[in-house]
């Protein structure tokens, strides 16, 4: 076996415990030219690749070391107790020609994600991908150009630039990698780049660590998600580096490949995302249960100068739209920065949802700067989305507000597909909340960097609302800072606002009542409290 460039001893160390940890197995490194690849850019490498890989598996286990050059190839297998390592200068080059892609049944054969894919395995245990060098899909040969109409430039602001491209075939490789119904799983170190759909899905996996991985695909490629994490279990996502044309980071519910298992116990942080779409998405594809997320100390960006069309539709999104559930989220120390939409939250009715819930979500030490739409938090009359806290965050709004999209009337679009913009504007500038049960604010500043006419925080049909150490832009028309609309049981306390203000709360609907208010700033607030729509004086408890 011949290797020009020797591992460095930590890479061979890492090496030599395959995904994990099975040093009992033997180990044997294997040169894929010994096996007729060539790194000329042209030669098609796949069954000289895939011999070198099968070797490794039948030896009980070992390491496929690309050295530097350009290898083509069509869709490979990953084997058990085998490792796919990259060195640095390598590039492992998906072929242009789809036929090169066996179909791998279980998902359909054409879509978003179809089970064509660059490298794929299925029931396989301690696999890894390793290195430093990188997996290109060669995503240009499979879109093209719509031709669609150049976007306004006064609806920019609702447009995603990836629209301008379309696939050229439902049967691109997509995802690049599949990994289905595997054990200990490994992807460390390696730069994923112009994938033709998804770029990296584990699926109904157990035990993934993805660590120190870049991905780059186009700003405008079509279907790019970063990664997809689909109905897994115990995932370790750490250190990684994604700038994509669709959801940066996506958790998901579903299982072509059989049952429809939980997907649970999954840890991110250290990221840093930047996108045309989501940062960070659970959903949709929620047809099961979702539980014990923790995503952390990251960060969500676009630069000051991106067009807006270019920019994250959201920062943050939850969507519980297909039957499914969520719970026990936990997202904290999170940067956003000029992301349209900070966080974005929905339970919604796209497929019958009897049983089907968003509760137990915590946000803290949220800070986000130059947003344009409001953060949200919807679902359904009969649907609420309960438990949600927003604590010690930031929103920074860079938006003129219209005082007339504060009395606009805001569709349910129960079965619509969720996105942030799905409402178009909303009647509050910082936090709009519908149909929604024990919602806690605290601790957290709301503030506009232009001329803002709406109020701060609009609440909607909100039962058990607590509005605590909350500070606030004022309007510069004559609403108020607060809205609250059919609200009861709310308790507000130590609210500020930074501007004069016409009022601080404006109360509505026949259904407000029993809200508490204790120890707000009212310095720069002509009135307290005004009511309409068959509110009285009699809702308001002052303490």
């Amino acid at each position: 076996m011949r290797l020009n460039n020797p591992i460095p001893r930590r890479d061979f160390l890492q090496l030599s415990a395959g995904a994990f940890a099975y040093s009992g197995l033997a180990q044997r490194f294997i040169d894929p030219r010994d096996t007729g690849a060539q790194g000329d850019g042209h030669t098609l490498n796949t069954n000289a690749l895939q011999k070198a890989i099968d070797q490794a598996a039948t030896a009980g286990g070992g390491v496929v070391v690309i050295p530097p050059g350009d290898f083509l190839s069509g869709g490979l297998v990953l084997r058990s107790h085998v490792t796919l390592h990259l060195e640095a200068g390598a590039i492992l080059r998906g072929s242009p020609r789809v036929e090169d892609y066996e179909y791998r049944p279980g998902p359909p054969v054409e879509g978003d994600s179809n089970g064509h894919h660059l490298l794929f395995a299925l029931d396989a245990e301690d696999i890894a991908i390793t290195g430093h060098g990188t997996i290109d899909g060669g995503g240009s040969a499979f879109w093209h150009r719509k031709g669609r109409p150049t976007p306004r430039p006064e609806d920019l602001w609702g447009d995603v630039l990836a629209w301008d491209y379309e696939p050229a075939t439902q049967r691109r490789p997509s995802p690049m990698i599949e990994l289905a119904r595997c054990r200990n799983v490994r992807i460390e170190g390696v730069t994923l780049t112009s994938a033709p759909g998804w770029t990296l899905r584990p699926v109904a996996c157990e035990t993934v660590l993805i660590r120190g991985i870049r991905v780059r695909n186009p700003i405008y490629a079509p279907n790019t998600d970063g990664m997809d994490i689909t109905a897994c279990r115990n995932v370790f996502v750490s250190d990684c580096d994604i700038a994509t044309g669709d959801d940066a980071i996506c958790i998901k519910s579903e299982n072509p490949y059989g049952e429809l298992l939980p997907t649970k116990n999954i840890t991110i942080t250290n990221c840093v995302l930047s996108t045309c779409c989501n940062g960070f998405k659970v959903g949709t594809s929620t047809h099961g249960r979702v539980e014990n997320i923790v995503f952390s100390n990251s960060v969500i960006y676009n630069e000051s100068a991106t067009p807006l069309n270019e920019r994250a539709t959201s920062g943050i999104a939850l969507e519980v739209v297909d039957g499914g559930s969520m719970s026990g989220i936990l997202i904290s120390n999170i940067q956003i920065e000029n992301a349209r939409t900070p966080l974005f939250v929905r339970l919604g009715r796209r497929k019958p949802a009897q049983g089907s819930f968003l509760r137990g979500i915590r946000f803290e030490q949220i800070h986000a700067t130059g947003a344009l739409l409001t953060t949200s938090i919807t679902g359904l009359p009969d649907m609420p989305v309960e438990d949600v806290v927003i604590a010690n965050s930031s929103f920074r709004m860079s938006e003129h507000g219209s005082a007339a999209w504060t009395h606009a009337e805001i569709p349910e679009y129960a079965e619509r597909y969720p996105e942030a913009r799905m409402f178009g504007r909303l009647p509050a500038s910082g936090v709009y909340v519908r149909h929604a049960r024990e919602v806690r604010i605290k601790n957290t500043e709301i503030r506009t960097d232009l001329p803002e006419e709406r109020p701060a925080i609009v609440c909607d049909d909100v039962h058990d609302l607590e509005l605590c150490g909350v500070t606030m832009s004022a309007p510069s028309s004559t609403e108020a800072v607060l809205a609250l609309r059919n609200t009861s049981d709310a308790f507000i306390q130590g609210a500020r606002v930074t501007q004069q203000a016409a009022s601080m709360l404006h109360v509505s609907g026949a259904s407000s009542r029993h809200i508490v208010l204790s120890a707000n700033d009212l310095s720069r607030v002509s009135t307290p409290s005004v009511f309409s729509d068959g509110a009285s004086a009699e809702a308001i408890v002052s303490l």
